[in-house]
C-alpha cells in the first residue's frame, strides 16, 4: 500500500521541488494533496504528467492522511505542525522551528538514520538547515574514519536559499547594471547581490555571529557528534542555485588525503570529482539540479596535527531541502513506518 501524502508550501521553489522529487524517485504514493494559504489556492502545480490545484490549508483535514512535508516557513510549522501532528499525519518540516527541540528528530538519512525512531514522540521530523545537509554528508565517512575534533568552515551560498524574491533580486540587478540609470535597489538584501558578495545570512548574534552560522553549529552537533567543535562564516554569493563550502576538518587520530579520497568515494549520497587539474572540481553549476553531494579538492593540512580540507558542493534546493525530505520518508517505507494509526485504511 502506497502513502497519502500532504505537500504544504506547494507553490514555492523548495514545495515544488519536492512534488518533482516525489516522482522523479517514484516513491509510493497512493493520492497526494498540494497545499498553500488561501491566496494561492486555485494556483496550479505540477507532478509527474499530472497537474494539481493548490488546496486551501486552512480548510483541509489531515484525518486519515499520513505524511505531510512542509515547506512554508517557520510561522506556517508553528501554527499548523502540532495541529497535523494530532490528526495522526506525521509531519516532515523544512523550517527551523522544531530543528534545535530534544523531542523531535533532526535527520540526514545517510548520517543518522535511526533517528526516526524517536519521530512518534511529537509525530514531527525536522530536517536541516541546507548548508548543514551537504556539510555532515561529507563529515559523517570521515567521522566514522578518523574521528573529527573541530571544524571550521565558510560557506558560498545561493540566493534561491533565500526564496523566490531573492532570485529575482539577482536577476534584475544583474539586467539593470547594463543599462544606465536602471539600477535596483536592494530590499531582500542588505547590500547588493549581484557583483558582489555579502557577508551576512539571518540575523545577527550577540556574539557577532549570525543566527546561519549558529545553525551550521548546533545541527551538526545533534546530527552528527555534540562533541564536535565547528565555526561557520556564511555568505551569500550570486549565484542562482547550489551552496558551495570550503571546509578545514581536524581530526584525532591521523588520515591522508589518498584515505579521505578512498572514503569518501564508498560513501553514500558522495560523488568525489578531485582531479588537481584546471576543471577538476566541483562547482554550482554541475551541482544544479542533481542529488549528489559533490567533494573536491581534498588536500592535507599543513598548519595542524592530522588536518584535512576539502571543498564541497550541492544543490540547495534538493539536498539542502527537498530532497533530504523525501530520503526521509523513504526511510520511514523502508522500515515500515509513518502510516497513520489513526487511519482505517492503516
Amino acid at each position: 500500500m502506497g502513502y497519502r501524502v500532504a505537500v504544504v508550501g506547494a507553490t514555492g521553489n523548495v514545495g515544488r521541488e519536492m512534488l518533482n522529487v516525489l516522482s522523479e524517485r517514484e516513491f509510493p504514493i497512493d493520492e497526494i494533496a498540494v497545499l498553500a494559504s488561501r491566496r494561492s489556492k486555485g494556483t496550479e502545480v505540477s507532478f509527474g504528467d499530472k497537474t494539481l490545484k493548490i488546496q486551501d490549508i486552512d480548510e483541509f483535514d489531515f484525518s486519515g492522511w499520513d505524511i505531510a512535508l512542509m515547506s512554508a516557513g517557520s510561522g506556517v510549522a508553528k501554527d499548523y505542525g502540532p495541529k497535523i501532528a494530532a490528526a495522526g499525519c506525521l509531519v516532515i518540516d523544512n523550517s527551523s522551528y522544531y530543528r534545535y527541540e530534544p523531542d523531535v528528530p533532526l535527520i540526514v538519512p545517510e548520517v543518522n538514520p535511526d533517528a526516526v525512531e524517536l519521530a512518534f514522540k511529537r509525530n514531527i521530523i525536522a530536517n536541516p538547515n541546507c548548508s548543514t545537509a551537504q556539510l555532515v554528508v561529507a563529515l559523517k565517512p570521515l567521522h566514522d574514519r578518523a574521528t573529527i575534533r573541530r571544524v571550521v568552515v565558510s560557506t558560498y551560498q545561493s540566493v534561491s536559499g533565500a526564496g523566490k524574491e531573492a532570485m529575482e533580486e539577482l536577476w534584475d540587478q544583474t539586467k539593470a547594471k547594463y543599462v544606465p540609470g536602471k539600477d535596483v535597489e536592494p530590499t531582500k538584501f542588505s547590500k547588493q547581490i549581484a557583483f558582489n558578495v555579502i557577508p551576512h545570512i539571518d540575523v545577527f548574534m550577540k556574539d557577532g555571529f549570525t543566527k546561519e552560522e549558529w545553525k551550521m553549529t548546533a545541527e551538526t552537533r545533534k546530527i552528527l557528534d555534540p562533541s564536535i567543535d565547528l565555526v561557520a562564516t556564511c555568505v551569500r554569493v550570486p549565484v542562482f542555485v547550489g551552496h558551495s563550502e570550503a571546509v578545514s576538518v581536524e581530526f584525532e587520530h591521523p588520515i591522508t588525503d589518498d584515505e579521505a579520497r578512498e572514503v569518501l568515494e564508498e560513501a553514500p549520497g558522495i560523488l568525489v570529482v578531485d582531479k588537481r587539474e584546471a576543471g577538476g572540481y566541483a562547482t554550482p553549476v554541475e551541482a544544479a539540479g542533481d542529488y549528489a553531494t559533490y567533494v573536491s579538492r581534498i588536500r592535507i593540512d599543513p598548519t595542524v596535527d592530522n588536518g584535512l580540507m576539502f571543498w564541497c558542493v550541492s544543490d540547495n534546493l534538493l539536498k539542502g531541502a527537498a530532497l533530504n525530505a523525501v530520503q526521509i520518508a523513504e526511510l520511514l517505507n523502508e522500515r515500515g513506518l509513518g502510516k497513520n494509526k489513526k487511519s482505517k485504511a492503516a
